[in-house]
């Protein structure tokens, strides 16, 4: 005799899914459009199917995921579930409209390279369509475990999460930035201990890049002057042609990072840890055929247009 399964449908699972991406029962309800007791009696439904309580009914301490124990293991199943039906509905949904893809990533490769990428990827694919935000690295892990609209992100995590998967792209080594007329920028050869006791600007606390940076000065014993901090590669380029510092940054090979700032680089390959960068998707979780173009896409020489795809 077959077992039985839980009756449960779509509209129950993406109530669940909601609650635990808008973290309370009231934004999931603008969210979808519904009253609160409408969410409420889903996800009542829900919980009854399973035989299992999934978020917490009574207001207490502020908590970081108003989800149980039991709702964050059945957090994943339950994007799954909707990423599934999704792909059921597309079966027989024919060609009436482009694919969307729904893609993430960090400022530094917004800049860098997914602008170029999507414009030419829209090009080669003009039936799909890609739909682009930034954020920071943090963000976009959280987004994938909480958003199920979103098919991947593309970021360099400093540690990869339990509950994503991460396929590599390419690295990126590190270098000085300074004003042109700097000593440091003639300094043959140039080391980290040259940079000990120089105004240095760094990225904010929590990012990937930073962590990168200061890990390699400890390494060596060193403690660098840390002066400024700030949030993107493309603000620190300023800061460093304002004259307020120097800074060390991944550097893109075609000159992209200091083109058109009146600033000089010098390479620190082999002395920093190099910033690789993927696509980070949820755990166990094929991306759908869309996604899968792009990712390919992505990948060095993985472009149909005659172009290079980012550097290698």
């Amino acid at each position: 005799m077959p077992d039985t399964l839980p009756s449960l449908s779509t509209d129950q699972v993406a109530a669940f899914v909601e609650l635990a991406r808008a973290g309370s029962l009231r934004a999931a309800a603008e969210a979808l459009h519904l009253t609160e007791q409408g969410v409420r009696n889903r996800l009542v439904a829900l919980e009854a199917r399973l035989g299992a309580d999934l978020y917490h009914k009574q207001r207490g301490p502020r908590r970081r995921s108003p989800l149980t124990r039991q709702g964050e293991l059945f957090l994943a199943h339950a994007i799954a579930f909707l990423d599934r039906a999704r792909q059921l509905r597309q079966l027989f949904a024919g060609t009436t409209g482009p694919s969307e893809v729904r893609v993430a990533a960090t400022q530094y490769l917004t800049l860098y390279v997914m602008i170029d990428a999507v414009r030419a990827f829209h090009r080669a694919y003009p039936s799909i369509r890609v739909r682009l935000s930034t954020r920071t690295e943090r963000d976009i892990e959280d987004a994938l475990l909480r958003d199920p609209d979103l098919a991947f992100g593309v970021a360099a995590p400093y540690e990869a999460g339990a509950d994503l998967d991460y396929r590599h792209l390419f690295s990126l080594d590190w270098g000085l930035i300074a004003p042109p007329a700097h000593p440091l920028l003639r300094k043959r050869p140039l080391s980290l201990a040259d940079l000990v006791g120089v105004p240095l600007i760094v990225f904010e606390q929590g990012s990937t890049g930073r962590q990168h940076v200061l890990d390699a000065f400890r390494g060596l014993g060193l403690t660098p002057r840390v002066d400024m901090e700030a949030t993107t590669t493309g603000v620190v380029v300023k800061m460093v042609e304002a004259g307020l510092g120097v800074s060390v940054v991944p550097l893109m090979p075609n000159g992209a990072v200091t083109r058109g700032v009146k600033v000089g680089a010098r390479s620190l390959a082999g002395q920093i840890r190099p910033i690789h960068s993927g696509i980070l998707t949820r755990r166990g979780e094929k991306p759908g055929e869309a996604a899968e173009a792009f990712i390919r896409f992505l990948h060095p020489g993985g472009r149909r247009d005659g172009k290079r795809g980012p550097p290698g």
